[in-house]
């Protein structure tokens, strides 16, 4: 290509541009948050947009993605009880083939806290338990390796 029709300025500038906006969802998809996760989330925005302008960098990337996660929202409300299936919202306790029991919350991929047993929709142990009753069993890939569940109980 001719140099003639290269804009020299806009790649100088590119560096200068921050990075595209990563959104944590599969393409298309909503974003599922509990009643409880949008009202967390919609305070954060609205703290950071009272923040006094100019704002750093960094206030500013969040907003932007604030501004994009709740444009793309849906705020599912909580599971009515009993549950007899995993869905969204649902706390699930399971025991490994070790004998060692763990409760996981299905929640949104912004409220994820894994350390504390909430794990995001869209993740391997979520998607696995989705849809499973107390008493199924289920085959759960993870980067340490493959584990096997049995759902023992589903709360709402």
């Amino acid at each position: 290509m001719s140099r003639a029709f290269v804009d020299e300025s806009a790649s100088e500038n590119s560096e200068h541009l921050s990075p595209e906006l990563r959104i944590p969802l599969p393409p298309g998809a909503k974003n599922y948050v509990t009643p409880a996760g949008a009202a967390r989330l919609a305070a954060e925005l609205e703290q950071l947009l009272a923040l006094p302008q100019p704002r750093l960098p960094e206030a500013e990337r969040r907003i932007q993605y604030l501004s994009r996660m709740r444009s793309l929202m849906e705020v599912v409300p909580a599971p009515a009880a009993p549950v007899a299936r995993v869905v969204f919202g649902t706390a699930v306790t399971v025991r490994d083939v070790a004998g060692g029991e763990r409760v996981y919350r299905i929640v949104g991929v912004d409220e994820s806290d894994p350390a504390h047993g909430a794990v995001s929709w869209i993740s391997p142990v979520a998607r696995a338990l989705t849809g499973r009753r107390p008493g199924e069993q289920v085959r759960v890939r993870l980067p340490s390796g493959e584990q096997v569940l049995t759902v023992l109980r589903i709360q709402p």
